[in-house]
């Protein structure tokens, strides 16, 4: 059984009503999407823009509602729950929001901060919550002292630290990640997810990982399902899915993925016209207004998400009929000789090897 399920989950928003009051437009931005999560694993939600895999993200929590469509949790649905099931469920299930500067409270220092779940879930006496605190700052590889300090007294590496600890305080088995690292600068992401990972390898937690980043998502997700105007469009393991994407939207996605060495060949799929709005989604597969493959059917019938006996799932009419994608993204990534070389001498340190994701921080606010 898996950890969560979704299933032809749908959520439109009312964007125009009438003297009534009754909505007379909508934006489709999930529209029946179905996927399941196992317990430990890394499911990563990807697109572009607009796509609605944060709405997705969020109604996984019934932090918005759902329109129609089942949502379930080790076998429990979700959407039955009153407000007591509801709590209990959100001490299973945690969220990291995308912006560390908006998602901490100000006027909280990060031990009253990683203390309210602690209180709301009672799940450690009062005596023992100062060092249940400390062992969450260390967890996530932040000192104790920093306890008694203000979020704005902090990094926004540190303050994604400090909201991994809250997400953690209440020993959830799922978390969901909303592009955690996208508001972080270049230097500090691969450490935020060193931790993301090192805590999922400690802790066996499963993340959905909201990502429009695709070359994070290849080091972090097991399996990726890609997402089109509100539809998924391709689900697969992440390492079939980088090495022959089947539908044109992801090879696409893939083919704008920079490659750090000028000299490999790849071929490259540039999409012409802009994305279409879903408050007024194409007939037929979303895809084919600025798809180079598309036939009738494609503006006609909306393709099934269909998978084959390796669990590679395409919703496209054409997938039997399209050239091979190999040359998509190169599987000669390196660097070439004289930026390996660059790389390393600016990566050497006198001091010593960098510490690991998980390291303790210092002093420094800005040591992250």
């Amino acid at each position: 059984m898996a950890l969560l399920e979704a299933e032809d989950v749908v959520k439109h928003f009312a964007v125009e009503r009438n003297l009534f009051g009754r909505p007379t437009a909508f934006v489709k931005a999930v529209d029946g999407v179905s996927f399941h999560v196992e317990a430990g694993e890394t499911l990563a939600l990807v697109g572009e823009s607009g796509c609605g895999k944060s709405t997705l993200s969020r109604l996984v929590l019934r932090l918005i509602e759902p329109d129609a469509g089942r949502l379930r949790f080790e076998g429990r649905d979700l959407l039955a729950l009153d407000a007591h099931g509801l709590r209990a469920f959100r001490r299973q299930a945690q969220i990291i929001f995308q912006d560390p500067y908006a998602s901490l409270n100000p006027r909280m220092t990060v031990g009253q901060i990683l203390g309210e779940p602690l209180r709301l879930h009672d799940l450690v006496p009062p005596d023992r919550r100062r060092a249940r605190i400390e062992e969450l700052l260390r967890l996530v590889g932040l000192e104790p002292r920093f306890a008694r300090r203000y979020p704005h007294e902090f990094s926004g590496g540190q303050r994604q630290r400090i909201a991994i600890a809250r997400a953690l305080a209440v020993e959830p088995k799922l978390i969901i990640c909303d592009e955690p690292v996208s508001a972080l600068d270049v230097s500090i992401r691969s450490q935020i997810l060193n931790l993301l990972r090192d805590l999922q390898a400690r802790l066996g937690l499963a993340y959905v990982f909201v990502s429009h980043d695709l070359a994070v998502v290849k080091h972090i997700a097991d399996r990726v399902a890609v997402m089109n105007l509100g539809r998924i469009v391709e689900t697969a393991e992440t390492e079939a899915l980088f090495a022959a994407p089947r539908h044109p939207y992801s090879r696409a996605l893939l083919s704008a993925i920079p490659v750090p060495k000028p000299q490999a060949g790849r071929s490259r799929m540039l999409l012409q016209d802009e994305l279409p709005s879903a408050l007024h989604p194409p007939s037929g597969c979303r895809f084919h207004t600025r798809c180079p493959f598309a036939i009738d059917d494609c503006r006609i019938v909306a393709p099934q998400l269909l998978a084959d006996a390796s669990g590679h799932a395409t919703a496209c009419h054409r997938v039997a009929e399209l050239p091979p994608a190999e040359t998509i993204v190169p599987s000669d990534g390196a660097l070439s000789p004289a930026l390996e070389r660059l790389v390393a001498a600016f990566g050497r340190r006198k001091e010593g090897p960098v510490p690991s994701g998980v390291g303790t921080i210092g002093t420094t606010p800005t040591a992250v």
